[in-house]
């Protein structure tokens, strides 16, 4: 066994390699001292090493020391909790002591965070079987001769798609796909990988030929449905779902899913029907109960949603999604009684990842309401440090990211290319951070009977992945804008208008509001430089205390650390001031406060920069009555207020971490 001390010039990632090589190379022939020597040698250079405690766990029960196995193996879950190989070993280890029960748990939640481990359906059936659950049994059984009889490089793709080697995942694919182009279940796997990975439209593209070459395939159909949603191509997920419902309308999986489509239509009517229907199927499903909360929440019907969320709750007490659903309404107070419910469940050993992540973010936000901001910041810490395991967000890697487009973004660039792009003056492009003020700046502007709201639309994140190309794992972007030419500008402006005009009903102007278009604004000025550019801006410490509040439904990983969120939000101003300077004039900086403070000059401030006329709608937002999906849905119902103003105050002493991340831009 090699010494666990790195030479000079040893590559530590390598020497980690070297040993878990060799400790698995001792599993398999049975040396199993060996290859628990080998976990440790590693786990010194490494101690967070999620394959390096695997290793020592696995060895650790040939060995038959349970208390050593579960102990790494409750180390390799705080680090990886949803690693389903963890609790697949989980269940070898209770199976080898007897405990049935927890271990078909445990087999049942590794198979939940990675479906392709045929020995957890395996076990699993046998177990249930023993139990005299025979259908139960039949069907996991079934999961398995599925997997069982996949090629073997799909089932490696699976392997490394859940366990979060992405890229790996891709090059394995790719592979077996050049040799078998039409295999739909490579194609709905590259798929996958395409959509985690953010390339949505290749992941449209292949899921559309896919159908095609097996329309029957219902996990085809499904899986297109989710693509086309975050794609924002609602008619076409409709169309989807109305096929899969009228395949078999009694089938309550394929009504759920017509109604979130129908009410991403704008069909509220049809979704509280199809609801209705699946829950005279299925009476008190928890999902759908939670699901039919969403849609009352988006049209206005807070107290409906209250108590469909209640209701999912009184279901499953665990239910974390409705728990959180009920904190998210940012306006409602919970009673003491449903605080102590809410720690019960986070006592429990067997509550599910996300049930976690939500309840630790819900009860964070119900003890802050109660003036408990002790209690309160120790359950944002823990959700946000779930979260921060499951993203493995890299601060740097961002920074050096959005350095990259200041670097790239010169003078000459915009320069050269003036005149050019598609003239279009249609877009209002309304950026900066989550939780800044945008969807209150959108509910305004679009209460103007001259501009559309829309949603965040992921036209130019889009774009943007599509000109970084895949090159050798580099990417190409933002340096390729240098290289695109004067027709090549033009026709992707156009592209965006055509795309987004889905999402119009008919006025002169509408706004995209993905904040996350900040980094971009050099790419949207080459494509359309008569858009137009809001930049939304909160004070710092309140803006980045709010994100570190906010649990996402996907993305803004950066807001998952306090430091991390710190280091973004000097990153955007630094990168703001760039686009400033680069492109004076073209961008209008509106800060929260004085929006809050001065409510009709900074409405016409903003509709002077947009050219338009004054509208006095436009001060009552609060009454507009259109559908509005961001986590601030029920805060722009109200009139201006000043609650969030210095909301950060109370937790003062726990913010040194972001306080150091903006001393450069935000001193205090």
């Amino acid at each position: 066994m090699s010494d666990a001390r790195t030479l000079p010039g040893e590559d530590p990632a390598a020497r980690l390699a070297a040993h878990l090589a060799q400790g698995q190379k001792a599993l398999q022939a049975g040396r199993f001292e060996d290859g628990l020597a080998e976990a440790r040698t590693a786990l010194e250079g490494t101690p967070d090493s999620a394959d390096a405690l695997y290793l020592a766990a696995v060895a650790c029960r040939y060995l038959a020391r349970f208390e050593d196995a579960n102990g790494f193996l409750e180390r390799l879950l705080a680090v990886s909790p949803e690693y389903g190989r963890a609790w697949q070993e989980h269940g070898h280890l209770a199976r080898s002591q007897g405990r049935d029960d927890a271990a078909i748990a445990a087999y049942a939640r590794a198979v939940r965070y990675n479906p392709a481990l045929e020995a957890s359906w395996r076990a699993q059936g046998d177990l249930l079987a023993a139990q005299g659950r025979p259908a139960e049994a039949e069907a996991a059984h079934a999961q398995g001769r599925r997997i069982a009889a996949l090629p073997r490089e799909l089932v490696a793709v699976m392997n490394h798609l859940h366990e979060g080697r992405l890229l790996r995942a891709e090059d394995f694919c790719r592979h077996y796909l050049r040799a078998h182009p039409r295999d739909v279940e490579g194609m709905r796997l590259l798929a996958e990988i395409g959509a985690r990975l953010g390339i949505l439209d290749d992941a449209e593209f292949l899921l559309e030929s896919a159908v095609g070459f097996a329309p029957d395939n219902v996990q085809l159909r499904l899986d297109y449905i989710q693509v086309l949603r975050k794609r924002q191509k609602f008619a076409q997920a409709l169309g989807q779902a109305e096929h899969l419902y009228a395949r078999d309308p009694a089938n309550p999986l394929f009504a759920s899913h017509l109604a979130i489509e129908a009410m991403q239509t704008g069909d509220y009517a049809r979704a509280f029907a199809l609801f209705d229907e699946v829950l005279e199927r299925v009476p008190g499903d928890p999902a759908t109960l939670t699901s039919k909360g969403h849609a009352l929440k988006t049209t206005g019907a807070q107290d409906a949603a209250v108590a469909s969320y209640r209701a999912a709750i009184a279901e499953k007490p665990d239910h974390g999604d409705a728990w959180y659903a009920l904190a998210n309404l940012k306006t409602l107070r919970f009673a003491a009684g449903e605080r102590d419910a809410m720690r019960a469940q986070l006592q429990r050993s067997d509550l599910g990842f996300m049930d976690r992540v939500h309840l630790e973010f819900a009860l964070a936000k119900a003890c802050e309401d109660a003036g408990e901001f002790a209690e309160a910041f120790a359950h944002y810490e823990r959700g946000n440090e779930l979260k921060r395991r499951q993203t493995r967000y890299d601060a740097d890697r961002m920074s050096a990211e959005l350095a990259a487009q200041a670097a790239s973004a010169t003078p000459d660039l915009f320069a050269r290319n003036a005149g050019h792009g598609c003239p279009a003056p249609d877009p209002i492009f309304i950026v900066g951070l989550p939780r800044a003020g945008s969807t209150l700046l959108e509910q305004i502007l679009a209460s103007h009977p001259m501009v559309d709201g829309t949603l965040e639309l992921p036209d130019i994140l889009a774009l943007a992945h599509r000109l970084r190309g895949r090159h050798a794992g580099t990417s190409r972007y933002p340096e390729v804008l240098h290289d695109l030419a004067p027709e090549q500008l033009e026709a992707m402006g156009r592209g965006y208008i055509e795309s987004t005009r889905i999402h119009r009903q008919g006025a002169p102007f509408f706004i995209d509001k993905m904040p996350n278009n900040f980094r971009h604004i050099g790419l949207i000025h080459l494509i359309l430089p008569n858009a137009k550019i809001i930049d939304a801006r909160r004070a710092p410490l309140d803006c980045c205390w709010s994100g570190f509040k906010q649990l996402f439904a996907e993305g803004q990983e950066f807001t998952y650390g306090l430091a991390e969120i710190g280091q973004y939000y000097a990153d955007y101003v630094r990168l703001m001031d760039h686009w400033q300077a680069v492109l004076p004039g073209a961008i209008l900086s509106v800060q929260h406060e004085d929006v809050l403070a001065d409510l009709e000059g900074q409405v016409r401030r903003m509709l002077d920069y947009l050219g338009l006329p004054f509208d006095p709608a436009c001060l009552a937002f609060h009454q507009t009555d259109r559908a509005v999906r961001t986590a601030s849905s029920e805060q722009v119902r109200r009139p201006i207020n000043k609650a969030g103003v210095d909301a950060w105050k109370p937790y003062a002493d726990h913010l040194e971490p972001l306080r150091r991340q903006l001393a450069d831009v935000a001193p205090d």
